[in-house]
């Protein structure tokens, strides 16, 4: 039977405040946007952490080049990381691009287009 809140789920949010100071002050990547770390999920041996990012301005390009310098980078953030985080065994991290707002934006504007016409419809008939 699992844990309410896990051991996982608290390294997970401690990854996800860490990475987030160190993105911001120590990484020094001109490819770099304006990031935010939304999600870490850790395995449940801890060997790898999937860190979820969001990138200001949304655009893909811009994302790409932000992944690929974070990717690049992770050798670094992980070392960091294990300088501040006391674990025996520091994740591999491997950062994604986190779709989610987009996608709950995309929906909102589905559900307002649809209340729209459903007003228009009833209002007009």
């Amino acid at each position: 039977m699992s844990k309410e809140y896990s051991r996982t789920l608290r390294i997970g949010e401690q990854i996800q405040r860490e990475l987030a100071v160190l993105i911001r002050q120590e990484v020094k990547d001109p490819r770099l946007g304006m990031v935010t770390v939304a999600h870490v999920k850790v395995s449940h041996d801890l060997s790898h952490a999937k860190v979820y990012v969001t990138v200001l301005g949304g655009e893909q390009s811009s994302a790409g080049d932000t992944l690929k310098a974070l990717n690049r980078a992770a050798a670094f953030l992980r070392h960091e990381l294990g300088r501040r985080l006391v674990l025996r065994v520091m994740p591999q991290l491997h950062f994604v691009y986190d779709e989610s707002q987009e996608d709950g934006a995309r929906l909102v504007s589905l559900i307002n287009a649809s209340v729209a016409a459903d007003k228009k419809k009833s209002g007009g008939g």
